[in-house]
This record gives structure tokens, sequence and C-alpha cells, in this order.
């Protein structure tokens, strides 16, 4: 079974058809159903993308991704171990515009062997892994 992990860049892009990315992430959503492919997040994501899509596409996005996009996902919900893994990739990158929880999210795909992600944010390829 394929394993992809899931950005908060790929659940926004899903969930705004005016996003570049729509068409993309909105595909490969529709090919990991068909094709029964694991999805995988983590806490730290479905933080970051309650927050942007409940400021710029407001409260019924908000819950209609909650009820019908999140629950096809696997969670992996951050402890004080992974945190502090993330925040030591973070620290010693010591880029402006890396997040914490982009490092948090390479740290969940490395340790599950995870390649390919939902999503279109550059810090992801530039980590080494592919997007869909």
């Amino acid at each position: 079974m394929k394993t992809v992990f899931v950005d908060t860049s790929g659940f926004y892009a899903l969930l705004d058809g005016t996003d570049p990315y729509h068409g993309r992430a909105r595909q490969a959503f529709v090919q990991a159903r068909a094709d029964a492919w694991r999805l995988v997040t983590s806490s730290y994501v479905l933080h970051e993308s309650w927050a942007l899509i409940q400021a710029r596409l407001g409260w019924d996005a908000v819950d209609g991704w909650r009820d019908k996009i999140v629950p096809l996902c696997d969670v992996v919900w951050v402890d004080k171990s992974l945190h502090a893994l993330g925040e030591a990739r973070c620290r010693q990158a010591r880029e402006r515009r890396l997040s914490l929880t982009d490092c948090v999210s390479f740290e969940v795909m490395r340790q599950a062997g995870i390649r390919e992600y939902i999503g279109q944010d550059d810090h992801f390829r530039r980590a080494g892994f592919q997007a869909l």
C-alpha cells in the first residue's frame, strides 16, 4: 500500500478552488481513494490547516474539512520527542520561512519512510520529498 503525507498546502488547495494547485490536489485525493493509499498527516499540520482554512475560507470550510477530509488520514500526534526532533531540525536549518510544522512533518515522513506528499511547499522538495 502506498503511503503519502498530506501537508497544509495540500489540504488548503483541495478546499480553495482558486488555488493554483487545486486541480493537482483534487486529483491526488481522488487517486488516493481509488488506489487505497494510506494518507498520513500530523497534529501540527491539522492545527496549522485549521487556522489557515478558518481565516481564509471560513467556518463552513473548516467543518467540511474536519468532518470529511481529515478522517481520510491517519494522524500522527506530536509528542515531546517528535517536537524536539523537529525543533532541532529547524534550528539547524536557520531558514526564516521554514516552519516548525514543516520540520516536524519531515521527521514524521523520515520515521515512516514516506517519500511523497500532497502539497506544494518547496521546503519539502528541498528536503528530498516528492510532490504529487
